[in-house]
């Protein structure tokens, strides 16, 4: 069982690496440092207590997990706004609309996509990003936790402390919002 100490020493010895391990791979400084306090964090969270040698391989295989979670957000974030879908939900309910599907591309399209459809597509991600931060911030803080970092109902409820009927509530009314929004600045389908 590893004491505070140990794992604090442990911890220090391995910050400097990991660091850069983790910029090689994202090449983003912030997201590096992002990725290696939480490897850490979660390391002596529920790892804390595991003998002192156990904890290297522990806390690299939190360092890969880490990573892969953040590509696997960063392609989230980027399928999101690859192509618009229909903002407007179809009936009353909230299995009726799944954000990620309208925003997903079309299949077999990876590597054909023209310049100018890439200028066009991050002017919209531009625009889309200027009207979340017009949303009232409930909804942009559900709407973000649901859809970018991809937290269900049960987590985005507990971390915002409300209720799961109140996050779906703020989920339906920003994606309306956020609908309506851009259709008003001629972004469509």
């Amino acid at each position: 069982m590893a004491t505070e100490r140990e794992l604090s020493d442990f911890l220090k010895s391995v910050e400097k690496r990991a660091f850069k391990r983790s910029l090689y791979h994202v090449r983003n400084t912030e997201a590096a440092l992002d990725i290696v306090q939480d490897s850490m964090l979660k390391l002596a969270e529920h790892y804390g207590d595991k003998p002192p040698g156990e904890l290297p391989m522990l806390f690299q295989r939190i360092l890969s997990n880490c990573t892969l979670d953040w590509f696997r957000r960063q392609k989230v974030r980027n399928a999101l706004f690859t192509n618009m879908g229909d903002f407007e939900p179809d009936g009353d309910s909230d299995d009726a609309f799944d954000l990620l599907e309208a925003y997903a591309g079309p299949e077999g399209s990876e590597g054909t996509e023209s310049a100018e459809d890439t200028v066009g597509r991050a002017q919209i991600l531009h625009e889309i990003e200027a009207e979340i931060l017009e949303l009232p911030a409930r909804q942009r803080e559900a709407f973000l936790m649901r859809y970018w970092e991809e937290m269900n109902v049960a987590e985005t409820a507990a971390a915002m402390g409300c209720s799961e009927g109140s996050v779906k509530t703020h989920c339906s009314r920003a994606v309306q919002a956020l609908g309506k929004a851009l259709k008003a600045r001629g972004i469509r389908p």
